[in-house]
């Protein structure tokens, strides 16, 4: 068992020692830094939205806010509230669009490669946590799930 077993503080990977999650613990922030990030890109994306695509970027974005929530929740607090670089890679792609092109239904396809990166680490942390979590990550997942199936027509 690793440190980070005991201490939920512990950061949850080092690299150079562990090669990828080992505790439910792991899972849960590996989870909550890939919401994280992905919420950093709908941060901008409701920003610099088209009028008409702001209510879909802020349905996204109020979501992964709520996961995040429940799930810093689950680990008691002890998690990296800014996520990782990746967060500041979202932002800076988005922005970046957004001079050059409009943030709007044409960007559908992005979204959903990237909620696929948060539709894995789900199905990761559920395999790998406590009954009372699976059951919490499943119901999340599920709306995450929801949420790209109503917003199909877009593509």
């Amino acid at each position: 068992m690793t440190d980070t077993a005991l201490n939920p503080a512990q950061p949850h990977l080092d690299s150079a020692t562990e090669p990828g999650a080992s505790t439910p613990n792991d899972h849960l922030r590996d989870l909550y830094t890939r919401i994280v990030d992905a919420k950093a890109g709908f941060d901008v994306m409701v920003e610099k939205a088209e009028p008409e695509f702001r209510d879909v970027a802020t349905s996204f974005r109020d979501m992964h806010e709520r996961h995040a929530s429940k799930i810093a929740e689950l680990l008691h607090g002890h998690v990296d509230k800014d996520g990782s670089l990746m967060g500041a890679v979202n932002r800076a792609v988005v922005s970046i669009r957004a001079l050059f092109d409009e943030i709007d239904e044409d960007i559908m396809d992005q979204v959903r490669n990237g909620e696929k990166w948060v539709l894995d680490a789900f199905r990761e942390a559920e395999a790998n946590c406590a009954a009372p979590h699976e059951a919490q990550l499943i119901a999340m997942r599920a709306e995450l799930e929801d949420l790209l199936d109503r917003t199909a027509y877009l593509d």
